[in-house]
């Protein structure tokens, strides 16, 4: 088989930031990437499963809310993808860090955490989930179009 394209990234050289993963015909998937690859700590489970139902409820909430296919977790535990068609890189860049600040600063009951909403709604971290998101609205905070392309 084929080697998919995500593994063909050289992770050794990937930083924490927001990067163009592929594009298909109109969908564009950005790496969202919290932390270095094969550089513990990860990103905790419960806190990953937090940020995934605030930031995709957000966005789905958002002006752009048309736009977004997909906000989800990346199996290493390093980040997320976050698939849109219809907006362009700064604006998407902008989304993400704004998805970021709110998460970072949410306060109240997680969106769709109860038992009829989530099939693991026990396993969220909220305090963990916040640290998170206000490490990566540092790392977006002066983020630009021109930083999208992987690192070589």
């Amino acid at each position: 088989m084929e080697n998919i394209a995500s593994f063909q990234i050289n992770h050794d050289t990937l930083l924490p930031g927001m990067y163009i993963s592929r594009v298909d015909g109109d969908v564009i998937t950005y790496d969202v990437r919290f932390v270095r690859p094969n550089t513990p700590p990860y990103l905790p489970t419960a806190a990953m499963h937090t940020i995934e139902h605030l930031v995709a409820t957000f966005v789905r909430n958002s002006t752009h809310k048309d736009g977004i296919i997909y906000f989800g977790p990346m199996g290493c535990r390093t980040g997320f993808y976050f698939l849109v068609r219809g907006i362009d890189h700064a604006d998407a860049i902008a989304l993400m860090r704004e998805a970021m600040a709110f998460t970072a600063t949410f306060d109240g009951a997680i969106p769709g955490a109860s038992q009829v909403e989530c099939g693991n709604w026990l396993e969220h971290d909220l305090p963990e989930a916040k640290r998170w998101a206000a490490a990566q609205a540092a790392v977006l905070e002066d983020y630009a179009v021109e930083r999208l392309e992987y690192p070589k």
